[in-house]
């Protein structure tokens, strides 16, 4: 991922796909080139940040560069890669031009969720008898991405494809005032979308629904290509009976159906319909941006309570507060270790951990995506976190000018013990009360609160009046001896419900509370 894209999805902004098909297969270089930049303007200008994803060299790039514009653009040997496609174009180091299909997985698995294309793919002409029917829908129909794209291509059969996006599960809304389904080129298709949304707000809300229901679909918004550039409806149908006359005659089908019909389309209509896909991929990319913007406030107000009640079908999240850490384990090759300054052989290896992380981590990885609060410094260590945590909801972490990341340094045995262990933990003391209370509703309507010892003792007591106040599940994980006995100092820790000590934290708990300890204890190991 780039580091611009990474960024702003760790900082909530808006992030808007693109896919890259359109510049390896759709136009002619250099056409295509100054499109895909013109596009990527249009989503900056319109207060998003463009990520543009393809394959270079067998490994998916979510946001190009420059010159990776270029080499896709400029590229003859670049494959069209779709779902199927992925898994041989990556094992082979090739490269390539993502499809809608390709792009979404992309884009999901990034974590953007609004997506803007041309137009998708669908059932083609005569699909109920060569079963020719694109991967855009099925990947729709199983991947939660919002497409903003200017209906399909009206190459296709657009009834048929809108009856196997409703067998697929996937809402549809067309775009603006009208529930005229738009047909690419044209806007008019002669068939009416589900629904129809008025404006971005409107499109943000639709989306923002879909996605906190878990429905695992995606959203297709269907915008009409702008009036004074949209081709006439009867030379561009005039033109798709030629043109696929023309490709039955040679056997043209599949993957290169498509392309062939769009530049055969272009050129029976001296130019026209190229002007009209030009026009309607910079007037999506504008559409999508502000869908993208809005969508980006809303989850913003939703996250710090700054709207009001109401009835929500989205589940509530987790939330585990708690320290993100880049961890050095340092193990010894030979069974003792030497000291006065010698050098030990050894394995050194990095981690991310962090007690916090780590239960982010596996709650995410179990489907439940937890709200996440924590701090990182701004420097090569939190770019690698961040990086390495995209799977999880890491939007509220604060991220610090001037301060360090956590790091640990821990040198172990050949047998796997403990035998000396160095932090740089400041940062830790960040994330105060005044900052989790940021996210009090969040709190307070969480079916569980997981909290580390790393926490300052304020920001835990804090958490425990509020799970007393509201009956919360909260799970204490101490950490370790020295800050396992925080919830202890007072009466916090009767609000808690779960925790998870070693027996030395344990022994650290009990002479908090004054109790002494059972026979045998003081010496166990």
């Amino acid at each position: 991922i780039q580091p611009s894209v990474q960024e702003a999805l760790i900082e909530g902004r808006p992030v808007v796909a693109l896919e890259s098909t359109i510049i390896t297969h759709g136009m002619a270089y250099p056409q295509n080139l100054s499109m895909a930049r013109e596009v990527e303007e249009i989503v900056t200008t319109n207060g998003a940040v463009p990520a543009t994803v393809g394959i270079l060299r067998g490994r998916i790039h979510v946001g190009l560069t420059d010159e990776e514009l270029e080499f896709l653009a400029s590229s003859k040997n670049v494959v069209k890669v779709s779902r199927r496609d992925l898994p041989f174009i990556l094992s082979q180091g090739l490269s390539g031009g993502t499809t809608v299909s390709g792009t979404m997985i992309a884009a999901h698995k990034a974590g953007i969720p609004v997506f803007v294309t041309g137009g998708i793919g669908g059932v083609h002409r005569g699909g109920e008898n060569t079963l020719d029917v694109s991967a855009d829908l099925t990947e729709l129909g199983r991947t939660p991405v919002a497409v903003v794209s200017a209906g399909v291509k009206s190459i296709l059969d657009i009834g048929r494809t809108l009856e196997y996006l409703e067998t697929q599960g996937v809402c549809v809304a067309a775009f603006g005032e009208s529930r005229e389904f738009p047909a690419f080129f044209s806007r008019q298709s002669g068939f009416q979308a589900p629904y129809h949304v008025r404006d971005e707000e409107e499109a943000a809300e639709l989306i923002a629904s879909a996605l906190g229901l878990g429905l695992s679909s995606g959203v297709l918004i269907a915008v009409p290509c702008p009036q004074e550039r949209a081709a006439s409806g009867q030379v561009i149908e005039e033109a798709i009976q030629q043109a696929l006359s023309e490709a039955r005659s040679k056997g043209i089908t599949g993957k290169e159906l498509t392309p062939f019909m769009l530049q055969k389309i272009n050129e029976l209509t001296d130019g026209k319909s190229l002007d009209s896909n030009l026009a309607l991929i910079q007037n999506n990319a504008r559409v999508g941006s502000c869908i993208a913007v809005a969508l980006s406030k809303l989850q913003k107000a939703r996250r710090t309570g700054n709207l009001p009640r109401r009835e929500d079908t989205t589940s509530p999240q987790p939330v585990v507060i708690g320290g993100i850490n880049v961890d050095f384990i340092a193990k010894a090759q030979n069974p003792v270790i030497l000291d006065g300054g010698q050098t030990n052989a050894g394995r050194v290896r990095r981690t991310f951990g962090g007690v916090g992380r780590n239960l982010a981590d596996c709650l995410s990885r179990l489907g439940q995506t937890p709200l996440f609060l924590s701090a990182v410094g701004k420097d090569e260590h939190s770019e690698s976190i961040l990086h390495y945590c995209h799977h999880m909801d890491m939007s509220a972490v604060l991220q610090l000018e001037g301060k360090s990341t956590a790091t640990y340094c821990a040198v172990i045995t050949s047998a796997g013990e403990l035998s000396v262990g160095l932090g740089d933990m400041d940062i830790h003391h960040q994330i105060t009360e005044q900052y989790v209370s940021q996210f009090k509703e969040n709190l307070c309507q969480a079916p569980l609160v997981c909290i580390d010892g790393n926490v300052p003792l304020s920001t835990i007591q804090y958490v425990c009046q509020l799970a007393r106040e509201h009956q919360l599940a909260v799970c204490y994980e101490p950490t370790d001896e020295n800050k396992a006995s925080k919830p202890f100092l007072s009466d916090s820790w009767k609000a808690l419900t779960y925790i998870s000590p070693n027996l030395q934290e344990l022994r650290a708990i009990n002479r908090t509370l004054g109790n002494p300890l059972p026979a045998g204890i003081e010496y166990s190991e």
